[in-house]
């Protein structure tokens, strides 16, 4: 009976003690939601009451977010237009006239069993003939009469490539396979160098802008911290005989140096939706104009509005971590706590 007594005893200590566990660290939750509601009251009224400053700091942020959302917009743009030129470009091999029907297909077979090479398509001297008249003139009289001139043009191997860019597999069996070089035109010579320097050129200009903007982000995410800085600290300069009294009564790092973080992440979240309403805007507004030079912007297009959450959350991401880190920095070197 003693024992029982006792387990129970034992039992309902235990069960005061979980139980005063479990409140306490309630409390200690409570606390810590209220310090960091505080802190963020404060943090806010700080951002209205230094509206000016604040203003500033969300405009140059949104300079920032914008052009570092226009860099990468454009880098995708420009990737896809590289991609859509490697695709229709084709290279060609300009045979003679009469070439005989069974090297025809050999050197087709040949070409096909290139690793380097995805199709081969053959365009007779008479189908060149139609299709340079087709695309070259809309009077049909002319077009009448260069298909009942002489014919000149020559029979034609068009070669589509994995990469347009290595062409040295089929340069090298054009050079060395003898098939191919007794059937070649005596005059035209393979297009696959001039070609490639199109396509060249084209990808060093991708990435001379790529630079360019990468180098405008830079110098924005600069400008973007010093400002966030320099508001943070005309803040603290404000309000420094309330600081000195929260330090006299106790109040720990976090909460004295918790509102101008705030102060920040309000800055980097209004840019960011500042910028992306900016960006949306201009990029649907010159959508038409781009599809009518042939600027390949549906791909894009339809990734800013299926991923329309994610974009807004990463310029949010990327705004308030530069102003988190601005505002880090200043209250470390002026706050002195």
């Amino acid at each position: 009976m003693e024992k029982n007594t006792h387990h129970k005893n034992t039992t309902s200590a235990r069960s005061k003690k979980q139980n005063s566990k479990v409140i306490m660290e309630q409390k200690r939750r409570k606390r810590r939601l209220l310090t960091l509601w505080r802190i963020t009251k404060y943090g806010a009224n700080s951002f209205m009451r230094n509206a000016w400053l604040s203003v500033a700091a969300t405009v140059v942020m949104t300079l920032t977010l914008s052009i570092i959302f226009t860099s990468l917009a454009s880098k995708a743009i420009l990737n896809d237009t590289i991609s859509e030129v490697k695709d229709k470009v084709d290279l060609s091999i300009y045979l003679k006239k009469d070439v005989n029907e069974n090297d025809l297909q050999s050197i087709q077979k040949s070409l096909a069993n290139l690793s380097s090479v995805k199709e081969v398509k053959y365009i007779s001297p008479e189908q060149a003939r139609k299709n340079f008249a087709e695309n070259n003139s809309s009077d049909e009289k002319f077009r009448a009469a260069l298909l009942e001139a002489t014919n000149e043009f020559p029979a034609t191997l068009n070669i589509k490539m994995v990469d347009i860019g290595n062409t040295t597999e089929l340069k090298q069996f054009v050079d060395n396979d003898k098939t191919i070089q007794n059937n070649l035109h005596k005059t035209r010579k393979p297009t696959y160098g001039s070609r490639k320097d199109i396509i060249n050129s084209i990808s060093n200009t991708s990435n001379f802008i790529e630079k360019i903007g990468l180098v405008a982000g830079i110098i924005f995410v600069i400008l973007a911290s010093l400002i966030i800085f320099n508001t943070i600290r005309m803040a603290i300069f404000n309000r420094r005989e309330e600081i000195y009294m929260m330090k006299l009564i106790g109040a720990n790092k976090s909460f004295i140096a918790g509102p101008f973080i705030v102060e920040a992440v309000i800055c980097g979240i209004l840019a960011a939706v500042l910028a992306m309403i900016i960006c949306y805007a201009g990029i649907f507004l010159i959508k038409d104009k781009l599809l009518v030079y042939g600027v390949p912007v549906e791909s894009l297009i339809a990734f800013l509005q299926n991923y329309f959450i994610v974009v807004l959350i990463g310029l949010m991401l990327t705004g308030s971590a530069i102003g988190v880190l601005s505002a880090f920095t200043a209250t470390r070197k002026y706050l002195k706590i």
